[in-house]
């Protein structure tokens, strides 16, 4: 085939000016043959770009099947030239190939760029510095995307391109792209069909111009030795969101509302329908957005174009105009135009018959049954688990959770106190795809493969706690096989597990299980048994694996307590209650116990009325007595008042007792307690601290005196609680 029968476009990768331009040389040249850049693998999807059903933005996803985080996207918006060349192609039934380095050298385990220099030139910028612009990508719209160019355009570029890279010598990633791209385009001329137009980065034009052509030689010997390495393509959803992130080959756009308007709008209306996209995009976020306002708006966007030299106004006079109109020189109008307009929260569809793993056919259907829809933009919803949908959206969110799959994500349920609601934001991006893949290894459903990996991470797990909180994950995800698996594990590792602290620490989380487990009413009491018998090992071993603990094993020791105490709580078993207290009450006058255990033992003890107030009273001053080292003593009070403030606002005796303690404390002693007090009082919040300082300093320390009661008043008083009560009077 004669050279002079491939033609190149030099496009920027989603650009709308380059893709009219490149359909306007498609009708002009009609090719027998297209060549896009992307990897070769793409040539298996290509059929379904003629589906009705695949809706832009979407991009193709190459990735290993045995490992599917090494992957690769390649975004397409409604405005990129690559996109519309296929479709004409597509279209016309012209043939396409996709031409770059195949993706199954790309993504094997050898094939590492990290180590490789770059040297790489901004050729644009060169040629915007050369035409006086400070800004290369206003120097690009002006020159090319603003004027529909032909084939003799995309020469021009060529041209330019090619004096700018003259010189320089490309890395070699680079070069062996190049390498891979000329030897598909050297097929496709050999089979002699008729006129090819290549679809390429402007950067790359100059390296497929065929009269530029390096040896056939030098191509192979650039493509020698490259690993192969098996991948699966397909289409998934794209969002504009990621378009503006970029991806893939590193062509993403800051504004792919303004490109996509640009593309579907003539020149002479752009500006005009730019500005009521914008006003009613305010009005629906409660702004005020006149339509004389839009007028003017448009206006000075032309008006400013003009002042700077432009061909037509670019998004960047659109944006003053708006601001100085629209918003009247407030950030947040102009952050809801662009979130809305700018950036804007478009998101594609792909044919239910394109390629995907199992697992991704079951979450769709799932999806579909509990009437779950994907969006871009995320949406907070409200499960109600009492009603057959609430419980079908709340049980798929949690087991994609378990499978990594962050479609969901916690959120507020409304403000409501009970426990049969659940708020979740979603929101789904590209990404999540391949999250989808990578689950799949587990199984074809997502019900089997959250169990398998359920029972995989208990399996894996290091600590006992960790397999409870992998527990409390599976019960709201319905996962009965996983359940009793995990069962079975915290029942295998609590009987095997001696360290009474470690035993603590799971106490709590398995009794939130098992009264997560009432709210969805599951049968646990198989885990309310390991549970009793969890509680009966720590209180039997409670008094010998408190002794002898430092400060920091001391505080983690502390906090077991308050697990083993929440749980007991809970469980609202009386005789595991009164077994508990038992062991407790051994700690109090126990030798070699830190201080800030028996401190905390002495509050759980006297909230709980085990203890006398008098004999709590005596040993807060036994424990603040200057007898004993200020650390000791700092840190006895540090456990006695861990928790509310409410002990030391409703007991002026103790508050006194505690401020004169403090008092008399010496200086030099004073500046090594600090630190530990500070940590004492920072658990209460600002109200509580400042209510306890003005006592402090206004002296309201002591006792309140006693009044008798007023035998006229006191009746009614007492009437009127028992009202409000709703007790009989």
């Amino acid at each position: 085939m004669p050279t002079d029968d491939v033609v190149v476009c030099g496009v920027r990768h989603h650009g709308p000016g380059s893709a009219r331009s490149v359909l306007t040389v498609l009708e002009q040249v009609a090719p027998a043959h297209v060549v896009i850049e992307g990897p070769p693998e793409l040539d298996g999807i290509v059929g379904w770009a003629g589906d009705a059903d695949l809706v832009p933005p979407v991009a193709a996803l190459v990735y290993r099947p045995d490992l599917p985080s090494r992957s690769s996207f390649y975004p397409m918006a409604t405005f990129s030239p690559e996109w519309n060349a296929l479709r004409w192609a597509v279209r016309n039934d012209v043939a396409v190939s996709f031409a770059d380095l195949p993706a199954t050298h790309e993504l094997a385990d050898s094939y590492d760029r990290d180590d490789e220099p770059e040297t790489w030139i901004d050729p644009i910028g060169q040629l915007a510095a050369a035409a006086g612009y400070t800004d290369a990508e206003r120097w690009w719209e002006d020159a090319v995307e603003h004027r529909h160019t032909a084939a003799e355009g995309f020469a021009a570029i060529t041209e330019a391109i090619a004096a700018m890279r003259a010189g320089h010598t490309d890395d070699p990633h680079l070069r062996r792209r190049e390498a891979a791209m000329r030897r598909v385009l050297r097929q496709v001329m050999a089979s002699g069909e008729g006129p090819v137009v290549v679809v390429c980065g402007a950067y790359h034009a100059p390296a497929l111009t065929p009269d530029r052509f390096p040896t056939r030689t030098a191509d192979t010997t650039t493509l020698k030795g490259l690993r192969r390495q098996k991948v699966a393509v397909t289409w998934v959803p794209w969002t504009s969101g990621r378009l503006a992130a970029g991806s893939g080959y590193g062509a993403g756009v800051t504004s792919p509302g303004w490109y996509a308007h640009c593309y579907a709008t003539d020149d002479d209306q752009r500006v005009e329908r730019w500005m009521v996209k914008v006003a009613r995009a305010l009005r629906d976020a409660d702004l005020p957005a006149p339509t004389a306002s839009a007028i003017e708006a448009a206006r000075l966007a032309n008006s400013l174009a003009s002042l700077r030299g432009r061909p037509h106004a670019g998004l960047v006079e659109c944006t003053d105009a708006a601001l100085a109109v629209l918003c009247g020189g407030r950030s947040e109008p102009l952050q809801v135009i662009h979130d809305e307009v700018v950036v804007g929260h478009e998101m594609g569809s792909v044919p239910d018959g394109v390629p995907q793993v199992p697992l991704a056919r079951d979450l769709d259907a799932a999806a579909r049954s509990a009437r779950l829809r994907r969006t871009a933009e995320a949406k907070t919803i409200v499960c109600d688990l009492r009603t057959p949908a609430g419980a079908a959206k709340s049980i798929l969110l949690h087991r994609l959770l378990l499978l990594g799959i962050r479609w969901g994500r916690h959120a507020d349920a409304g403000g409501t106190t009970g426990t049969f609601k659940e708020g979740w934001t979603l929101q789904w991006t590209p990404e999540l795809a391949v999250a989808v893949i990578a689950a799949s290894v587990h199984g074809g459903t997502v019900e089997q493969a959250a169990t398998v990996r359920a029972v995989e991470r208990a399996r894996n797990a290091e600590h006992l706690v960790d397999v409870v909180d992998l527990l409390h994950e599976c019960l709201p995800a319905d996962l009965p096989e996983a359940t009793g698996a995990l069962v079975e594990e915290v029942d295998r590792r609590a009987a095997t597990t001696h360290d009474t602290l470690h035993l603590m620490r799971a106490t709590e989380p398995l009794a939130r299980v098992c009264r997560y487990g009432d709210v969805r009413q599951l049968d646990t009491s198989r885990l309310r048994d390991v549970l009793d018998s969890l509680v009966r090992r720590i209180c039997a071993g409670l008094s010998t694996a408190v002794v002898g603990l430092d400060d920091d094993a001391a505080l983690q020791a502390r906090r077991g307590i308050d697990a083993v105490i929440a749980a007991v709580r809970m469980l609202d078993h009386p005789a595991l209650t009164g077994m508990w207290v038992e062991a407790v009450a051994k700690l109090v006058d126990r030798r070699r116990v830190h201080d800030g255990i028996v401190g905390r033992t002495v509050r759980y003890l006297l909230d709980g009325g085990h203890l006398p107030a008098e004999d709590v009273a005596a040993r807060v001053s036994r424990a603040l007595s200057p007898a004993r080292p200020a650390r000791d003593a700092a840190s006895w009070v540090d456990g006695f008042l861990d928790g509310d403030a409410a002990l030391l606002l409703l007991d002026p005796t103790l508050l006194g007792m505690l401020d004169g303690w403090i008092s008399s404390v010496d200086v030099e002693v004073f500046d090594d307690l600090l630190p530990l007090l500070r940590r004492t009082f920072s658990r209460y919040t600002p109200t509580e601290r400042n209510h306890i300082g003005q006592r402090v300093r206004h002296g309201t320390t002591r006792v309140a005196e006693e009044r008798p009661l007023d035998p006229d008043v006191a009746p009614r008083a007492i009437r009127r609680v028992l009202e409000l009560y709703g007790a009989a009077t």
